[in-house]
């Protein structure tokens, strides 16, 4: 039986603080009656990353601790993060602000327990105004949208986490939120009248939590930001005891090629099909699956039937559901079969029955307590039946895969299933997928559906090495492929083995170069294998150095994906004696580089 370990060790020392260092000595947090001031020592001094307007800060007292954990899925797998926590007092309203600096970064909280008629989830405004570029994602209940550099504000303009920052020296900051439970509401930022001075503002709750999320505030090299793990650092610890159950994987997915394919029984044999062939364990049966019986070449086949299909294969089924709660009229199937209690537990149960294995739910709407409450209500109800939950047209992560790690991804990104339904990814993709790599999937699992070799609805411009590095570059503990089973199945061994061995839960990640849009070089290890993956995000020829020493434990047989630049054989597959220090990259193109032992 795998169980999640968390450990907390706390010092004995406590002091009286206006202020706290990290355990490293360059993260360095004070305290006013103003409010706190998060600085950053780079190589020309102590730099301001942000200040927050909380008048009225008391005399704290500090303690170090430690956390100690481990991840089923993410990017690291064990986890022991020491950090210096203060308390202060507000005498405004007798509540507490609780200040935590790690290595990495820095997040505060509210309290309010035992402090009568005090609020946790009140407004705070931040001053990013040192920072000389900004990477801003424009609000929306389903956080799909770019990351625009230097993004021009306006007053009352709503932003969504992650927000991304650059200061001098090479350093950067990355603004987000951790640990919302059922009585929270999630946060977002808005513009004020002042440039890079924004406003953290609650959504809408009519609860009274006696403290609020974690503010996090990732800082340092932007190698520090990408590698961070302090979105589940401060997370509730695992409310799940028995996790054998939980397995990370690949799966077939139908809605690339086919957009209301789930329907249609013989489409799905088809990527149940792949899935078996290529040895991955699961797909993904998408919305209108409760239409099977409509369709009269189906010769009255239902889902029932298709995940036995599947089962019988060794594949692991999972379905789609609405959430209900968002987009309801002229939207897909099923519907209103999670939003009561007892509705949902008779649902769940029947999916275990049946073989079904894990659930995606889509189309939330927003951050409200109304959402995040629910969000919650799903992914406990569905572990009480072995179910895996991905979240789609959904709020970011903020921490829930530590607390609940049956939610094995969550969507909130601008991805690839956007080719089958606008013309705008085609020219922006490259340089959408060299950013998102420094913002969204920082803070959690990302369901991206990455690598197609074919066309959706709108061409990709993108090469075929690009493609297949996205499957390693981005993290997402089920990870589903895009393109057709002719496609995969049609392409060399050495890229069908590769998909068969793919992991989607590392025990290490490192960024080994990069800048947001420009290109992206990552890697991540599983075991003894390690996986180097790099992506062009431009329209012009890119050449970077390859340094791998900061890799331990390589192993000397490697296998390089590169792209050829013939479009009729498009790839070019190497088994090189060592890894070289220098490599190209087609426009909009990548490599992957795997190392064996």
């Amino acid at each position: 039986m795998k169980r999640i370990l968390s450990v907390f060790v706390i010092a004995l020392s406590f002091v009286p603080a206006f202020g706290q260092t990290s355990p490293n000595g360059k993260i360095k947090v004070s305290s006013s009656d103003l409010g706190l001031t998060v600085s950053y020592q780079s190589l020309s001094g102590w730099q301001t990353i942000y200040t927050a307007e909380m008048p009225g800060i008391g005399k704290g007292v500090s303690r170090k601790a430690t956390e100690t954990y481990d991840m089923i899925v993410g990017k690291q797998h064990h986890i022991s993060k020491p950090y210096v926590e203060s308390a202060y007092p507000l005498a405004a309203d007798g509540s507490t602000l609780v200040v935590r600096a790690f290595d990495d970064g820095v997040a505060f909280r509210k309290e309010c327990r035992g402090a009568a008629g005090s609020k946790a989830e009140v407004p705070v405004v931040v001053d990013f105004s040192s920072a000389r570029s900004n990477w801003l994602l424009k609000w929306s209940d389903s956080y799909e949208g770019f990351f625009p550099k230097n993004t021009d504000t306006k007053d009352g303009d709503r932003w969504a986490y992650p927000t991304l920052f650059e200061y001098n020296d090479g350093v950067f900051a990355l603004l987000s939120e951790s640990c919302i439970e059922k009585d929270n509401a999630a946060s977002c930022l808005y513009s004020t009248s002042r440039k890079g001075v924004f406003r953290i503002q609650p959504d809408e709750n009519d609860q009274n939590p006696e403290s609020s999320p974690w503010r996090v505030a990732i800082v340092g090299r932007i190698s520090d930001v990408v590698e961070s793990t302090l979105i589940s650092d401060l997370a509730a610890p695992a409310r799940l005891t028995d996790t054998s159950w939980i397995e990370p994987g690949v799966a077939s997915w139908v809605y690339w090629a086919y957009n209301h394919g789930s329907n249609d029984y013989n489409i799905i044999k088809k990527y149940v099909d792949m899935a078996a062939e290529l040895k991955l364990p699961y797909v993904l049966i998408d919305a209108e699956w409760d239409e099977m019986p409509k369709l009269a070449s189906n010769n009255g086949k239902t889902i029932e039937d298709a995940v036995r299909y599947a089962v019988d294969k060794g594949v692991k089924p999972m379905i789609w559901y609405n959430s209900s709660v968002g987009w309801i009229d002229g939207a897909p199937t099923p519907k209103f079969r999670l939003n009561k209690p007892e509705d949902r537990e008779k649902e769940f149960a029947w999916c275990e029955k049946i073989g079904v294995t894990g659930v995606k739910i889509d189309f939330f709407s927003g951050d409200n307590n109304m959402n995040m409450k629910y969000m919650i209500e799903l992914l406990e109800d569905a572990a009480k039946h072995h179910l895996l939950v991905n979240f789609h047209g959904a709020t970011i992560p903020r921490g829930w895969q530590r607390t609940y790690p049956n939610l094995v991804s969550t969507e909130g990104v601008y991805g690839a299933e956007w080719y089958n339904n606008v013309p705008t990814f085609t020219k922006r993709a490259a340089a959408h997928n060299a950013t998102i790599p420094f913002t969204r999937n920082v803070v959690g699992s990302m369901d991206y559906t990455p690598c197609a070799f074919t066309d959706s609805q709108h061409p990709h411009i993108t090469t075929h090495a690009h493609e297949l590095a996205l499957t390693a570059m981005y993290e997402s503990g089920i990870q589903h492929l895009a393109d057709r089973p002719e496609s995969f199945l049609a392409q060399p061994q050495q890229v069908k083995d590769y998909l068969s061995d793919l992991p989607t839960a590392w025990d290490e990640t490192r960024l080994l170069g990069g800048y947001p849009s420009d290109y992206v070089i990552m890697a991540r290890r599983k075991g003894s294998a390690w996986y180097i993956s790099g992506i062009n995000g431009t329209d012009e020829v890119k050449n970077v150095a390859l340094d791998v020493k900061p890799l331990k434990r390589l192993g000397s047989r490697i296998t390089m994906f590169l792209d050829s630049g013939d479009a009729a054989h498009p790839w070019n597959i190497k088994q090189p004696k060592s890894v070289p220090t220098q490599i190209g990259m087609l426009p909009r193109g990548g490599f992957l580089i795997v190392i064996n032992k």
